[in-house]
């Protein structure tokens, strides 16, 4: 089984899998929408989350009629959320980790409010 980030498949097998020509992938490559790695021969491989990613291009373009700019503001914005995502984990998990060992007491900590976590520190 290949890892999601390991490119493996050839324009040709991403084309017939997502049912569009191979030029529309060169298109997305152009447009800096999508990035595959390159063997040394330069062919492109692209990789499970390339294809996730296109995925969500053409659901972009074909069913909410989004053009190519707006599509790349959007991926963006969706990447700019993941990075702050990952973000609010990494210090959830280490605030997590202070608490454990009672650095910081626990009833003023954090306090859940619905879907998200409010972090309060005191001076």
């Amino acid at each position: 089984m290949h890892s999601y980030d390991e490119p493996v498949y050839l324009i040709s097998v991403v084309a017939t899998m997502l049912e569009i020509h191979p030029q529309t992938l060169r298109q997305y490559e152009r447009e800096g929408l999508v990035e595959p790695s390159r063997t040394g021969g330069r062919m492109r491989l692209y990789s499970q989350r390339d294809i996730d990613r296109m995925r969500l291009i053409l659901r972009l373009t074909r069913q909410m009629g989004v053009n190519l700019a707006g599509v790349d503001v959007a991926l963006k914005l969706k990447d700019q959320i993941d990075e702050m995502q990952e973000e609010i984990d990494r210090l959830r998990s280490e605030l997590s980790k202070i608490n454990r060992h009672g650095s910081v007491p626990s009833g003023k900590a954090i306090v859940t409010m619905g879907s998200y976590d409010l972090i309060i520190f005191e001076e």
